[in-house]
Formats: structure tokens, C-alpha cells, sequence
């Protein structure tokens, strides 16, 4: 059941990121500008991959536990978790909890699929 749980969140991710990634260049923008685009693409899908299996491994945590832990800058995790949030693979606890520079930050939380089947 894993393995189709996995294959399905694969599937709608692929599907999120090829809807997105029209918007990452404008149809006036150089060659080399839709070449980043692209690219792009392939490291959001890395990093959403990395942001999720923390989260689903280690519990609730706030950007810059995840970056720690993903090797990724807290900036990085910061720009996915909105996009994984939107997407339904991720959600705010409602609590906070302390940034590396000791200020208050969201606690994020993994969302099992099955939840959505339920």
C-alpha cells in the first residue's frame, strides 16, 4: 500500500509542477530563460521530495529544522512549503516553534494520504 500511496503522490506532484511550470518564464522571455525554467523544475521536485520525507520521518518542524536536516537554506524550504501546502502534502500545526535565530517560526506537519481518502 505504500508503494501506491507513494505512486500517487508522485503522480499529482508531477502533475502540480508541470501546471506550474508554465508560469516559471513568459512566452517573450529568451531561450536561455525557459532552459532555467525547466530546470527548475527538477530541483523543486527534488527539494518537495526532500521537505516531505523529513516531515514524514521526523514530526513537526519549523523551516530551519528541515533545512538543517534536508541540507537545503532555510529560504529553500521556505519557498516549497507554501507550494506543498497548496498541493495538500503539508500543513501548519498552529503552534510555533524557535528559528535558528531564535525568533518564532510556523510548525509545519507531513498530511498522510490516506487522510484524504477518509
Amino acid at each position: 500500500m505504500d508503494g501506491l500511496i507513494a505512486m500517487t503522490w508522485r503522480k499529482r506532484q508531477i502533475q502540480w509542477l508541470e501546471m506550474t511550470s508554465l508560469f516559471r518564464a513568459r512566452g517573450l522571455d529568451p531561450s536561455t530563460s525557459h532552459a532555467a525554467a525547466d530546470q527548475s523544475i527538477d530541483l523543486a521536485k527534488q527539494h518537495f521530495e526532500k521537505i516531505v520525507e523529513c516531515l514524514r520521518r521526523f514530526g513537526p518542524m519549523g523551516k530551519d529544522g528541515i533545512a538543517e536536516l534536508v541540507g537545503l537554506d532555510g529560504n529553500q524550504v521556505a519557498r516549497r512549503m507554501k507550494e506543498l501546502e497548496k498541493d495538500g502534502r503539508v500543513e501548519l500545526t498552529g503552534r510555533t516553534t524557535k528559528s535558528n535565530s531564535g525568533r518564532a517560526e510556523r510548525e509545519w506537519q507531513f498530511v498522510p494520504v490516506q487522510r484524504e481518502l477518509i
